[in-house]
């Protein structure tokens, strides 16, 4: 087994179309990504804009990398596992490349009631570790555990209402 001693420009001329492919697939293994973030991976992996360019489509055509599932699994994970808004999940999408036409179609599909019933069981949640507290702490700890999911204060002042039985 011999190591190559190529310099990395030399190393990226012979960066082929199905090298890209293997790479591009190994990293759909663990979690679906986006175009945008294949792009950048491949691209930071040395590989011409030509290739990059060709192994997405590929991809999209056999259905391996689609930004709408891609987009609809993200949120609905975010929903589940993290506990996060609307707002937030949003925010992470954009940063990972989905255009703002898919992100408004996967958020149609969260309503308001939706986004309150998962913001008022995280606030539950937390109203049962720290109701035995002032009214004070109470509300600062429930409005920061929703605030850091991404909540409105409306939503969170609304909620805390509710679950305190008082008007502050």
């Amino acid at each position: 087994m011999s190591i190559s001693k190529a310099t990395p420009e030399a190393q990226s001329e012979s960066l082929s179309y199905s090298d890209g492919m293997n790479v591009a697939l190994y990293a759909l293994g663990p979690r679906a990504r986006s175009r945008a973030e294949l792009h950048a991976h491949l691209v930071k992996r040395n590989f011409e804009l030509s290739i990059v360019e060709a192994v997405l489509d590929q991809l999209e055509i056999e259905g391996v990398l689609n930004d709408l599932e891609f987009a609809q699994l993200w949120s609905e994970s975010r929903q589940r596992q993290k506990k996060m808004s609307k707002r937030l999940i949003i925010q992470e999408l954009r940063v990972k490349g989905v255009s703002q036409d898919i992100i408004d179609e996967v958020m149609e599909e969260i309503d308001d009631e939706s986004e309150y019933k998962l913001a008022y069981a995280l606030a539950e949640r937390k109203y049962r570790s720290c109701s035995h507290l002032e009214p004070e702490k109470i509300y600062s700890r429930i409005s920061g555990a929703l605030s850091r999911k991404g909540f409105s204060g409306g939503l969170t002042s609304r909620i805390i209402r509710e679950l305190t039985g008082t008007d502050s």
